[in-house]
C-alpha cells in the first residue's frame, strides 16, 4: 500500500492508499484544499477540523446532488458504463473520506 503526504489548509497529511492510485489521491486532495479554502475565505480559520468537517459535507451534498441527477436522467445502455464508472468514483471518494477521516 503507498502513501502519499498530502497538504490541506496548509496542513500535511499522510494518507495510504492503493499503490497505482498516488495521482489521483494528490488531485483528490487538490478538492479538499479548495474547497477548505473556500470555507475558510467565507467562515475565517475556525479550526483544522470543523473545516475539514465542513469541506467534507459539502462535497458530500455535491456527490448526493450528482446521484440525483443521475438518478433522473434517463439511462440508456451506452450510458451504463458511464453510470458504473460515476458510482465507481464515488465508492472511491467515500474510502478516501473515510481514510482521512481516520486520520483526524
Amino acid at each position: 500500500m503507498a502513501q502519499v503526504d498530502i497538504t490541506v489548509n496548509n496542513q500535511n497529511f499522510l494518507i495510504a492508499c492503493e499503490d497505482g492510485q498516488e495521482d489521483r489521491l494528490m488531485d483528490l486532495s487538490k478538492i479538499v484544499d479548495d474547497k477548505v479554502g473556500e470555507l475558510a475565505a467565507q467562515v475565517g480559520q475556525v479550526g483544522q477540523t470543523r473545516l475539514l468537517v465542513m469541506a467534507a459535507l459539502v462535497i458530500a451534498d455535491e456527490l448526493v446532488d450528482l446521484r440525483e441527477t443521475v438518478k433522473l436522467t434517463p439511462v440508456q445502455n451506452s450510458d451504463d458504463k458511464a453510470v458504473a464508472c460515476i458510482e465507481e468514483l464515488s465508492k472511491r471518494i467515500e474510502k478516501i473520506a473515510d481514510l482521512a477521516a481516520e486520520a483526524l
